[in-house]
């Protein structure tokens, strides 16, 4: 069955490689022709064939402009205004060479085409030929290419200026899932194409200002030598020399200067046409005669100058009636048009097709779980062309993030925002704000730790990642701010260490139910039987993920997912609930969690609780069904703790309070949101091995 067809392919491929490489010969052999008018003489007859292919070239030129789209529908234009000014040039030369050769011989020394030029297009009256020819010049030269040169600068600059942000609107697009990698890199290599177009154009340009020149000149020359060569080598007359060799420089400028016209009006098509899906023929018919208003206006002036004596009545009443009888025609459409769009909308809704009328799941529009928002200062730093240094950053964020806390975060959706302020960024998790900043590039940040011998000139702020007074100064002051005492970072720097801290303290609700699927997946490489046994057996994924998340609320990372599913195998038969769940993974995790804190085997300082304020908090956990603490207590035990955690950061130890296992849950879940810098450990979750020492005491003396 599949026989055939492939042997039909095979057959038709050697067609299909011939004609490919056909192609590709045809930028070499058109250099070869071009260098071969230049060097080697020319008959007339092939000449004329020649002149021809150039004027046809140019038309094709010209109409392939008119109906492409968008600019780079012809990106090959500043090469084929290269070659075409070049094949100009080079027939310019070889018709020279016969003009002064066998000009003396009659009109058509030099073919067909150059005498139907030189008599017929100018009635064989040669002054009238250069006024033609240097107004056709002036066209060329001070008109058309100008501005066609012009506007293709002004575009390539405004083109360029815009890539960064054509750039971030890609790589929006890409992390919103609107685009795959694949289209992402497609519009990318368009927007780079587009640049380079431009470029190409404002250069090319200059290739058709040189050909007016030189036809300006090639035509004084090719006139000075005639006369020098038809009365110093063929004994003619200078009236009989004049008329001769310059109707046939005459005919052989406007050969090539009409091309060359046509060729630059090409070119201003190409940069001055706004991109649309519409080619320049149907923008021009459908934007100049869609307002009947504007034609029958129009033809009622060219009455009115009509009717005025001695004017040219015919061609004016002509004019001037058909364009009121044009402007009636598109009336009477656009009236009919109207019409039939207000009866569509007259038809009763239950007549309308639902499709028509419900929403669609097109219209949801999924939230970001994690976003950043950059104004339009801060697009370098983000931008992937220009190798943002905060792009860097954020990779190496989320690697960090993975390999500390345990799992991969969700990617940063990228974006800029014209309504934050210039400098300023805005970081949202599910749509909502979780935090805001302002960085400077080119400045660098001076973060006051607490201890500096002198204050910095520039502009004070505070640290947006841990609210530290600090001042945005020059990069000149940098070394001197690092010799008061500052620490100094650049602004990618601020930015990512805002961001990082973001990430840390809302991990837990980084953690979705595709992450834990994953963890569940990596841990049944390594412990198949486990995860088989316990998920979803003995525990489902939504539980696991509640007690993963009750660890990641209070800064226990979850990289040991083995230890983590073997306690709860342990424990799940004779306890269900999640928070109860969550202390006996604790204690399984202890020997790491003692350890994120107090690195080493050395002793522990630690914070501890008065005896009779700890004996307090035991009875209130033992009253009523749901126990809490009372307003004045609350209110005691939050005072103490905020006077204490001071001490223990004033000695340089770290915020960590020990209690009773009993104890920790209730006073976690109270101090975390006031104290978030807190961290609550138990008794029990400190190995044997190591020594506790109490420095700093809460509800006594300190």
């Amino acid at each position: 069955m599949s026989t055939p067809p492939r042997a039909g392919f095979l057959s038709r491929r050697p067609d299909v490689l011939q004609s490919a490489n056909l192609r590709a010969l045809a930028g070499p052999i058109l250099i070869c022709m071009i260098l071969g008018m230049m060097i080697l003489p020319l008959p007339p007859f092939l000449l004329d064939l020649l002149f021809t292919f150039n004027i046809a070239l140019s038309v094709m030129v010209l109409l392939v402009s008119m109906y492409t789209m968008k600019p780079l529908d012809f990106a090959a234009f500043p090469s084929v205004l290269l070659f075409s000014t070049l094949l100009r040039l080079s027939l310019n030369v070889a018709s020279t060479r016969i003009v002064l050769l066998e000009g003396h011989t009659g009109p058509a020394a030099a073919g067909k085409v150059i005498e139907a030029f030189g008599h017929f297009l100018v009635g064989g009256n040669f002054a009238v030929g250069i006024v033609v020819f240097v107004i056709l010049m002036v066209i060329n030269f001070m008109v058309i290419t100008k501005g066609a040169g012009r506007i293709a600068e002004v575009s390539a600059r405004f083109t360029l200026d815009a890539m960064p942000g054509k750039q971030m609107a890609i790589d929006a697009d890409m992390n919103a899932g609107l685009i795959n990698e694949d289209q992402a890199r497609k519009r990318r290599t368009e927007v780079a194409q587009e640049a380079e177009f431009y470029g190409s154009m404002d250069g090319a340009s200059k290739f058709v200002r040189g050909d007016a020149v030189a036809g300006l000149l090639i035509m004084v020359i090719n006139i000075l030598g005639g006369l020098i060569v038809g009365v110093a080598q063929h004994g003619m007359s200078f009236a009989d020399a004049g008329t001769n060799y310059t109707l046939l420089t005459i005919g052989d400028g406007l050969v090539a200067q009409i091309p060359s016209l046509v060729i630059s009006t090409a070119a201003g098509v190409i940069v001055s046409r706004v991109a649309t899906n519409e080619d320049i023929g149907t923008q021009l018919t459908s934007q100049l005669f869609s307002n009947p208003r504007v034609l029958m206006i129009t033809g009622s002036i060219l009455v009115l100058m009509g009717l005025i004596p001695d004017m040219p009545h015919f061609a004016f009443l002509l004019l001037g009636g058909g364009a009121i009888q044009l402007g009636r025609v598109i009336r009477k459409r656009t009236e009919k048009r109207n019409t039939a769009a207000a009866l569509v909308d007259a038809v009763p809704a239950a007549l309308v097709a639902p499709e028509n009328t419900e929403a669609t799941w097109d219209d949801v529009t999924m939230i970001d779980t994690l976003g950043l928002e950059v104004g339009y200062r801060l697009i370098p730093l983000v931008d992937r062309n220009s190798d943002g240094e905060l792009l860097k950053r954020i990779k190496s964020i989320r690697k960090k993030f993975a390999q500390e806390i345990g799992f991969l975060p969700p990617v940063f959706h990228i974006r800029d925002n014209l309504e934050l302020r210039p400098n300023g960024y805005r970081v949202t998790l599910k749509g909502v704000e979780i935090g805001v900043g302002d960085a400077y590039p080119g400045q660098w940040l001076a973060i006051n730790p607490g201890q500096v011998s002198a204050p910095l000139p520039g502009a004070p702020t505070t640290d947006p990642a841990f609210g530290l007074p600090a001042v945005w100064i020059d990069t000149n002051l940098r070394e001197q701010a690092q010799v008061y005492g500052y620490t100094v970072v650049d602004s990618s720097t601020v930015v990512a260490t805002h961001l990082n801290h973001l990430v840390v303290t809302h991990a837990s609700e980084l953690l979705g139910r595709q992450e834990v699927q994953a963890l569940l997946e990596r841990t049944t490489k390594s412990s198949p039987s486990l995860v088989e046994e316990l998920v979803p057996k003995q525990v489902s994924i939504t539980a696991l993920q509640k007690i993963l998340q009750n660890l990641l609320e209070e800064g226990v990372p979850i990289r040991d997912m083995r230890t983590i599913l073997e306690a709860i195998a342990e424990h799940t038969p004779k306890i269900s609930d999640a928070h109860d769940l969550t202390a006996v993974v604790r204690l399984a995790l202890g020997r790491a969690i003692t350890q994120q804190w107090f690195p080493g085997s050395g002793e522990l300082q630690v914070m501890g609780l008065d005896t009779n304020l700890e004996r307090v908090l035991a009875q209130a956990l033992t009253t009523g069904p749901n126990p809490g603490l009372e307003p004045g207590l609350a209110n005691t035990l939050l005072t103490e703790t905020q006077r204490a955690m001071t001490r223990q950061q004033n000695l340089g130890f770290a915020p960590v309070l020990l209690v009773q296992h009993a104890l920790r849950a209730m006073l976690a879940r109270f101090l975390r949101r006031s104290l978030p810098q807190l961290k609550v450990l138990s008794y029990a979750e400190v190995p044997d091995t190591r020594n506790i020492k109490v420095v700093n005491l809460i509800g006594g003396q300190g």
